[in-house]
């Protein structure tokens, strides 16, 4: 299986498929959340499965209660098969992450690869840096380039984003380097994607980096720091065993939903990077179905 870093840097696709749970046989319903806005999944946490069954995969993901998903590539298909066998499981893709160098070799063919899935925002999920050090320089030229992808989504009737990890936390003159890419971009054509587990794990409070960003917060990922681990700045990636179920770890996950709801966040991710997604997934699900948020 390709790292998450490899994935982020080309957007390429997984490997393999496996047998899914019985408990997917029966259809659930809707899911309802007190959120101010829909709960989604992020695909990438089926990214064993998709290459191999991209329609079964679909349409088991509709059955566990999901109206709403967040695109990772194409899975081996083009962008219309894609397209087609979201409308055939009865989802929508309104969000598509897209390589940084996509973006910057090819912004149109980029750009339209999210509108055939039917997207409307397309998500910068990493920026490229060498030697495992990101630093202020490339927090800057990043900016830049992120005001120019950022114009030229809303010229096309898009919109752009990027999504955190852990590098962009450490210190910067700004505060820390994601304060540094946040100066220096348009707040107007620039919005962020909190990832709460790699913010936390990274070493920020997403409750704080939520309020001190309000309205540029579009959308956030929900996933949970396993107990026990200690974070450290800088932390970009994570073992796949430290991702658990949304509510079960370290991560304040009430005040995190506060603050996006008072920062009024219009969509939410499960991304599940566990070893068992479809065990994960649900009790997720249940926790933020049931979790309170006013």
């Amino acid at each position: 299986m390709q790292s998450r870093r490899e994935f982020l840097s080309t957007i390429a696709v997984g490997i393999g498929v496996s047998a899914v749970a019985p408990a997917w046989a029966a259809p659930q319903e809707e899911i309802k959340t007190s959120l101010n806005g829909p709960l989604g999944l992020q695909l990438w946490s089926l990214r064993e499965y998709l290459p191999k069954d991209l329609r079964g995969t679909l349409t088991k993901v509709k059955a566990m209660g999901f109206r709403d998903v967040e695109g990772a590539g194409t899975w081996k298909h083009t962008p219309a098969e894609m397209r087609a066998a979201l409308d055939a499981a009865g989802l929508r893709c309104q969000s598509a992450h897209i390589g940084f160098e996509r973006l910057h070799d090819d912004l149109k063919g980029a750009f339209g690869e999210v509108k055939a899935v039917g997207a409307t925002w397309v998500i910068c999920p990493w920026i490229p840096h060498k030697d495992d050090t990101f630093t202020r320089d490339d927090a800057v030229k990043a900016a830049d380039a992120f005001n120019t992808f950022g114009k030229a989504a809303a010229d096309e009737g898009l919109h752009f984003g990027y999504h955190c990890h852990g590098y962009d936390f450490v210190p910067s003159p700004e505060g820390t380097l994601f304060d540094t890419l946040a100066a220096n971009t348009d707040p107007q054509r620039v919005a962020f994607q909190i990832d709460v587990f790699h913010a936390f794990d990274g070493g920020a409070d997403p409750v704080k980096l939520i309020e001190r960003y309000k309205a540029r917060v579009v959308s956030l990922h929900l996933k949970d720091l396993k107990k026990g681990v200690k974070v450290k700045v800088g932390t970009a990636t994570a073992p796949p065993e430290e991702d658990v179920p949304v509510g079960t770890g370290q991560v304040d996950m009430p005040a995190v939903l506060q603050a996006a709801r008072q920062a009024g966040t219009r969509f939410y991710y499960i991304e599940d990077e566990s070893p068992d997604p479809w065990a994960h997934i649900p009790q997720s699900v249940e926790y933020l179905k049931k979790v309170e948020i006013r």
